[in-house]
């Protein structure tokens, strides 16, 4: 029940819980009797969402979800809801909330424009397995198919992109569904999951009982690693002195990052995280190779083509990883820890696969371990060593304008990591993956498999709620900003602590560099030829509004930025054509990397 699977579809072969397996299913509970209260459906959403927890949902009002907006205004003392200014902001924020906390996030919108508007969102969180709950108003029942006003099959717009989705056709079956829901939306690989709900249910009444356990027969994820997988495992990793440690989001999701901590220092292996598992491991350790993929660093992809054993934990072999398959790691052997079965074997093969938990997997690993001191591997550390320091990461300084590198670097001396920090999508994004040492892994939130610009924004604003007296960074571009910059008014409205940096180099950054490298500097509608004045936009917004256009302008706008209550937007006019380096380019192998050529003009030359 994970990747980009049908919605409908809960194991290979198996029935599904909405299909084959009514909600009645679920285990009641005990307390059903003549005593339960009765409710109409619209109040047994909102006590269902009390009864998980839930104490902050984003949505947006709409007619076929009025009877819950209703029931929310008579509950507003015991669950806030925040207003959106558009519903994919809804499900950003509610992704913020959970890739921030662990939490489920919730969303919620009415139906037609509202539901189909939460889709990005949706295949947003699919793709990198955060555990959501979107609750969709519908049409009222007797209208579904008639092509009734603001109606759309939310169920079959979404199935691709959702864990599991439901139209709720009976009251008498609304909470258990709920139940369900958040069940699958937290469970196993984690995801979304949507539920439709016709403007009638939530009229109906019913008694009201929450369930207090799920029972699905055909749902059962498996969390310990089997023994006989273990024991391969362990017999590879004392045979290979050139290991690597691969971690990815799934580390993140288990809350893992100890027993990974633990087994790189038990084995004294180097240690690598994608784009989504950054902060899992600490970035200033000795043994933190930093991120790995397209944009990593030179050691970390060189050193996955070069090593022998690759444990990888919580991590998919994605494209923007392995590069050209049939070229990647051909030297190494591999150990596969994913709780999802669907993601071993899928893009490379590997030796040991092991399906269960991240954390629960390496804890039986560690307790297998031998008792003894890490081995020394000296000519793997000494060779790593040399790789890192023969090809850092770096960049040439110009004194008459801001280099973005240059901006990371001031932000991080400001910050040191210790805040959330929220990216939308292109060159900004990979240099703060590059840069912005995450000091845990809930304070970075980024899009990775869809790579969604305007996610970033709705994010930071989500992990802001919940961030107390701290600062919620948003890193993003010209380009990206404007795709969700409605939710300015949210922050403003909600009184929240976003700071906004945008890294505006009057193009679509990512976009241009490709052609640059790729077409021949053909840029074809890139640039961004008429932009906006920000610092006027965020006061207009009512938020603070800066600017940066000179090097010896930036730190003092960083810090008075920091140092402004509220919501602030700092637009930092960046060298319009840097690019971003390391580099491989797409449809090359994973260690036929591109560097910086004002940085090693012999890189290559010296290579061949």
């Amino acid at each position: 029940m994970s990747g980009s699977r049908s919605a409908v579809s809960i194991a290979p072969g198996a029935t599904t819980p909405n299909q084959h397996q009514s909600p009645t299913q679920v285990a009641q509970s005990s307390a059903a009797s003549e005593k339960a209260p009765v409710m109409r459906g619209a109040q047994i959403v909102v006590e269902c969402l009390i009864q998980e927890g839930v104490d902050v949902i984003f949505g947006y009002p709409g007619g076929a979800i009025l009877h819950v907006y209703d029931e929310l205004h008579k509950a507003q003392d015991r669950i806030r809801h925040v207003l959106v200014r558009h519903e994919q902001g809804a499900v950003h924020a509610a992704e913020g909330v959970a890739q921030s906390t662990g939490r489920v996030g919730v969303a919620m919108v009415t139906s037609g424009p509202g539901a189909t508007n939460v889709v990005t969102g949706l295949q947003n969180a699919m793709m990198d397995s955060t555990p959501l709950v979107v609750i969709s108003g519908q049409v009222v029942s007797s209208l579904i198919g008639t092509d009734g006003f603001q109606e759309a099959d939310v169920v079959g717009i979404t199935r691709p992109c959702t864990k599991y989705n439901y139209l709720v056709k009976d009251v008498t079956k609304l909470a258990a569904t709920i139940k369900e829901a958040f069940h699958l939306a937290r469970s196993g690989r984690p995801g979304p999951v949507l539920i439709d709900i016709p403007k009638d249910i939530t009229a109906q009444e019913c008694e009201f009982v929450y369930p207090e356990t799920v029972d699905l027969p055909s749902y059962k994820p498996t969390i310990t690693g089997h023994p006989r997988q273990i024991t391969k495992a362990l017999e590879l990793i004392g045979h290979y002195d050139k290991t690597i440690l691969y971690v990815g989001g799934g580390v993140v999701a288990s809350g893992a990052e100890a027993e990974v901590l633990e087994l790189a220092k038990r084995l004294n292996v180097p240690v690598t995280p994608t784009l989504m598992g950054l902060g899992c491991y600490p970035p200033g350790d000795k043994q933190c190779l930093g991120m790995l993929g397209m944009h990593g660093t030179y050691t970390a992809n060189i050193a996955m083509s070069e090593a022998e054993l690759i444990i990888a934990v919580g991590a998919r072999f994605d494209d923007r990883v392995t590069g050209r398959i049939d070229k990647f790691a051909l030297k190494s052997k591999k150990i596969h820890i994913d709780i999802d079965p669907t993601s071993l074997n899928k893009n490379i093969q590997v030796d040991v696969p092991i399906v269960g938990d991240a954390k629960t997997v390496l804890g039986q690993l560690l307790a297998a371990l031998p008792d003894q001191p890490p081995p020394p591997r000296t000519a793997w550390w000494k060779q790593l060593d040399e790789w890192r320091s023969k090809y850092p990461l770096a960049y040439k300084a110009d004194p008459e304008s801001i280099k973005p590198q240059l901006m990371f670097e001031e932000l991080v001396k400001l910050t040191k990591g210790r805040y959330i920090c929220a990216t939308d999508v292109g060159q900004h994004q990979m240099w703060a993956a590059q840069y912005y040492p995450a000091d845990n892994a809930r304070k970075w939130l980024t899009s990775g498999g869809l790579g969604t610009m305007g996610y970033g924004l709705p994010a930071a604003m989500g992990a802001a709620v919940y961030s107390g007296d701290d600062p919620v960074i948003c890193v993003t571009g010209d380009g990206s900003f404007q795709m969700c910059i409605q939710e300015l008014a949210t922050c403003v409205h909600e009184e929240l602590n976003v700071k906004i940096v945008i890294m505006n180099n009057n193009f679509l950054g990512m976009v241009r560099q490709w052609q640059e490298m790729f077409y021949s500097r053909r840029y074809s509608e890139v640039g961004m030829k008429y932009f906006p004045d920000f610092v006027k936009i965020a006061e207009a917004y009512g938020a603070t509004g800066l600017r940066a256009e000179k090097p010896e302008e930036l730190a003092a706008v960083l810090e008075k930025g920091f140092n402004t209550p509220g919501t602030v937007v700092m637009d930092v006019i960046v060298h319009k054509e840097s690019n971003v380096f390391p580099m491989l380019p797409a449809g090359a192998a994973h260690y036929e990397i591109v560097m910086d050529p004002e940085v090693f003009p012999d890189f290559g030359k010296e290579e061949s």
